[in-house]
């Protein structure tokens, strides 16, 4: 019988519909994210490292006069942990690059500046800095520990860096002890550190204070602010919220932890709040890449079907935690319909978030590029973060760790198993090529998805007994699951052919933007047309296609209509099309665009009036 070393991966919950694998049972073998995987374990965590240092963000932790020369935003300690994490999934993989120097380094960052009462932040509470907990509102004191506790969690599930675990229990009992009676950070990611540094070493009081954090939030007790109640998720109690508002990734985190308090306490109402919010926001509130988050000026929700494409925020964060999200949907309540998102998200905003070296990333994620961007500099950090190029560092640089800590640990996204009684299987989520050992059972996993829709899965070893496989079928094929259960012979293969054609999707008309577009999809990539390939002097907001026929691999049939000029862009009947000229209209996968140079995108094309 297959058996592999038990390194759990980042959620593991104490019950729940499905169970998650740990980080050695499922290797990514190759395909689109073995090759990410690799380049963020090769180059960016690297990367990260030489930002951090040249920016002073890593130098806050060590400098005794840090208060008068403190560099970076208030969050930036963050990033140092995130980065850790991203570092100890690494070297626990199998396969993965050996990042344990650095991570001693950190450690000893950490250990270095946390106070004697446990308190760690290094922009607080010093000699000329503010008071500890002076600014609930954006401070980021308790959203900075939440990093560090997840940072532990893997550091020590690992072995990567066992001893940051006692960096963080002095912080979560200095927190427990603060936080007793009341508060609350304006940024949520405590709430899901501490019910997992729970699930670690079972200290109650670290469960405890995260159900008390989630109760204390909604009733309008933080400071009044010019952006609301709702962008700090103060505005309405999380169990009688219908959708997510306010600050996209703060909604995700706090629905996170929600989820995690939820399954520990056994709270079904509160599980079933955060389902009904999650449902409504992904019917209502998301762009078809599966991003959120629709207003530029507070990174921010929209109402139901404000859904702007060339202002669309999609925050690289936001993936991250919408992943996460719908992975602790899917554990809790085994709906499949939660791995329809994150293959969506993944393919789509994560796929596009980093560059191909591994060194420069996107913030935001329009839909709809109306200008060519300037190059961002390879030698200073980008201070606007709403839209443009990938740039290798920005100022608000939290997205690049964030990513690279959810793609070091991947694997144990992409598949759940039960390793005993009379269900005992493997449930496979997302396709590609990757060695999944669960269940007494190893199974090899062939596929060029999403490139192609044929999934192999070949069953390796075996053991006498029954067993189940599934897999999940996308809601593009049909939905549901594909299951066998017998008694497999090593050798004998389960195909999965999915039909991954281009395929016209149109919007729900309450989205005014793009009502009377179209855009197309093949299986879970969407599609965009990118000046770079267009025919010269074709502008793509002049562009229209016809939907009357059928979207080819790479291309679909339109013309361009040149208004012409006018003095005033309004009149009393609509304008005719004038110049009109057949093109065919070349498409690329979203997640490859502006990897050519600065150039314009959308991937809403108006239709030809009929």
């Amino acid at each position: 019988m297959v058996t592999v070393a038990a390194v759990p991966g980042p959620v593991v919950p104490s019950s729940g519909e499905l169970h998650p694998v740990g980080l050695h049972q499922v290797q990514l073998t190759g395909g689109y994210w073995g090759k990410r995987q690799a380049v963020i374990g090769t180059a960016t965590i690297e990367h990260c490292r030489e930002w951090l240092d040249r920016l002073g963000w890593t130098g806050n932790f060590r400098d005794p006069d840090a208060a008068l020369r403190r560099r970076g935003r208030e969050f930036s300690d963050s990033e140092v942990y995130k980065l850790a994490e991203a570092a100890s999934w690494e070297t626990g993989r199998a396969g993965g690059t050996d990042h344990t120097g650095l991570l001693s380094e950190l450690v000893a960052l950490a250990a270095g500046a946390q106070a004697a009462d446990g308190y760690l932040h290094t922009g607080y509470g010093r000699p000329g800095q503010p008071e500890r907990y002076s600014d609930f509102n954006f401070g980021h004191e308790l959203y900075c520990a939440g990093h560090l506790l997840q940072a532990a969690v893997a550091a020590h599930r690992t072995g990567a860096a066992p001893e940051l675990l006692q960096v963080a229990r002095r912080v979560a009992d200095h927190v427990c002890e603060r936080f007793a009676q009341e508060g609350f950070c304006g940024h949520p990611e405590i709430e899901p550190g501490l019910v997992e540094l729970y699930r670690l070493t079972g200290e109650r009081r670290y469960l405890d204070m995260a159900v008390a954090f989630i109760g204390r939030r909604g009733h309008r007790s933080l400071p009044e602010h010019e952006f609301g109640w709702r962008y700090f998720q103060d505005e309405t109690p999380i169990r009688a919220a219908e959708a997510f508002g306010g600050h996209a990734v703060r909604a995700l985190y706090l629905a996170c932890g929600a989820v995690d308090v939820a399954v520990e306490t056994g709270d079904d109402e509160l599980l079933a709040a955060v389902v009904r919010q999650f449902d409504h926001t992904v019917a209502r509130r998301t762009y078809i890449t599966g991003g959120m988050g629709s207003r530029h000026l507070d990174e921010s929700f929209g109402d139901d079907f404000v859904l702007p494409p060339d202002r669309a925020y999609s925050e690289t964060c936001a993936g991250v935690a919408t992943v996460m999200l719908a992975h602790r949907l899917l554990l809790a309540t085994g709906d499949t319909r939660y791995g329809d998102i994150v293959d969506r998200v993944l393919h789509n905003v994560i796929a596009a978030a980093v560059a191909d070296d591994g060194r420069s990333f996107f913030y935001a994620h329009t839909l709809h590029q109306r200008t060519r961007p300037e190059t961002p500099s390879a030698e200073h950090e980008q201070l606007r973060f709403g839209g443009g190029q990938r740039a290798p560092w920005f100022e608000v640089s939290c997205c690049l760790t964030n990513v690279s800590r959810l793609v070091a640990s991947l694997g144990t996204y992409f598949v759940t198993a039960t390793e005993s009684g009379n269900d005992a299987g493997v449930q496979i989520h997302q396709f590609a090529p990757m060695t999944v050992q669960a269940a007494g059972m190893r199974l090899e996993v062939d596929t060029a998805y999403p490139d192609n829709g044929t999934v192999i899965v070949t069953v390796a070893e075996a053991p006498a007994q029954e067993r189940t496989i599934t897999l999940r079928v996308p809601d593009w094929a049909g939905g549901g699951t594909r299951v066998e259960r017998r008694v497999f012979v090593p050798g004998e293969q389960i195909r999965l052919d999915l039909s991954v054609r281009p395929r016209w999707t149109f919007p729900d008309p309450r989205v005014d933007a793009v009502r009377g577009c179209a855009a197309v999809e093949a299986g879970p990539i969407v599609m965009c047309a990118e000046s770079i390939d267009q025919e010269d002097g074709v502008d793509l907001d002049e562009l229209q296609v016809d939907t009357g026929v059928a979207a080819e691999e790479s291309a679909v049939k339109g013309r361009t209509a040149d208004p012409g000029k006018a003095r005033w862009p309004y009149g009393d009947r609509p304008v005719p099309a004038g110049n009109v000229q057949p093109v065919l209209v070349p498409l690329v996968p979203y997640h490859r665009w502006a990897r050519r140079g600065p150039s314009t995108m959308r991937v809403w094309l108006p239709i030809i009036p009929s």
